[in-house]
C-alpha cells in the first residue's frame, strides 16, 4: 500500500488514536478472476455503498468477529477488462482486501485486490504529503543554517490531527484539572459544537485553540447547553503538560 500515513512525534504520539477513529479514503484497483460487464460491476460497487458488515482478514491484528463498517461514497473510476479502479470513502476499520473480496462473491467470479492508494487519513490528504526525502532536506536545512520555515510546514502541531472531532472549549479556569486527568464539568464549558452525541471522541481545546485532552461525551449538545453542573465529558487521554495554566482547584487533603 503507498499514500497517506500520518506520523506523530514525542508528545503527539497521544492524538493517534483520534488518527484512528478517523474516516480513510482510498483508490484502489481490483482484480476480478474473470470477466465480468463493466455496468455489472458499476451496479454491485454501487450496492456496497451504506452500512456493510464485515469479518477482519486472517492476517489482521483484531479479533475475526463479525462488525459493520460504513462506505461513504464508492466510485467506479476505470474499468478495463478484468481489472477495476474505484475510489472509496469509508469509516476507519474498514478492510479494503475484504471489500474487494465480497465484491468478487456479488458478482460471483471472485475478486482479489491489487493495488491500493490511501489518499486520505483523518484530515490529512495527498496535498500535504511529504517524503521522506523532504524530511531529509527540511531537517538538514534546520540544522545547518537554523531556519525553521521547511520543518515546520512538515511537522504540524497536534492539534491538526483532531481537526475533524467535534469541540469543546473550556475556561481557563478548568484547563489544569484535566491536565490532572479530571472529567470535564458543566461550569468549566465555554463554547461546543453542535451535533455533538453521547458516547463521542471530543477534543477539548483551551480558548486559544491548543489541546488539552481526548475525552468521551456523555450528553448531547443540547443537553450540555442546558447543563450547570454535572459532568459533560469524560477524560480519556490527556495532551497537555501539568502547570502550563494556573492551578485552580482544590485537591484532596491527605
Amino acid at each position: 500500500m503507498t499514500g497517506v500515513l500520518p506520523v506523530a512525534l514525542e508528545e503527539a504520539t497521544k492524538v493517534v488514536d483520534a488518527l484512528l477513529l478517523s474516516g480513510k479514503e482510498y483508490v484502489c484497483v481490483m482484480r476480478l478472476h474473470s470477466p465480468v460487464p463493466e455496468g455489472r460491476v458499476r451496479s454491485v460497487l454501487e450496492e456496497f455503498q451504506g452500512e456493510i458488515y464485515q469479518r477482519p482478514p486472517l492476517r489482521a491484528s483484531v479479533s475475526r468477529r463479525l462488525r459493520t463498517r460504513r462506505i461513504y461514497r464508492l466510485d467506479t473510476l476505470e474499468a478495463e477488462e478484468d481489472h477495476i479502479l474505484f475510489a472509496v470513502a469509508c469509516e476507519a476499520g474498514t478492510y479494503i482486501r475484504k471489500l474487494c473480496h465480497d465484491v468478487g462473491e456479488a458478482l460471483g467470479c471472485g475478486a482479489h485486490m491489487r493495488e491500493l492508494r490511501r489518499t486520505r487519513s483523518g484530515p490529512f490528504t495527498e496535498e500535504g504529503m511529504v517524503t521522506m526525502h523532504d524530511v531529509a532536506y527540511a531537517f538538514a536545512r534546520w540544522r545547518e543554517t537554523g531556519e525553521e520555515s521547511h520543518i515546520r510546514k512538515i511537522i504540524q502541531p497536534m492539534e491538526k490531527a483532531m481537526e475533524l472531532l467535534p469541540k469543546i472549549h473550556i475556561r481557563d479556569s478548568a484547563v489544569d484539572a484535566l491536565c490532572h486527568g479530571a472529567h470535564l464539568a458543566a461550569p468549566g464549558v465555554l463554547s461546543l459544537e453542535t451535533g455533538i452525541k453521547p458516547r463521542d471522541v471530543v477534543a477539548v481545546l483551551t480558548q486559544k485553540g491548543e489541546a488539552v485532552a481526548l475525552a468521551g461525551a456523555v450528553a448531547s449538545t443540547q443537553e450540555i447547553l442546558g447543563m450547570d453542573h454535572g459532568f459533560v465529558a469524560r477524560t480519556r487521554r490527556v495532551l497537555m503538560p501539568k502547570g502550563l495554566y494556573p492551578r485552580m482547584w482544590r485537591g484532596s487533603k491527605g
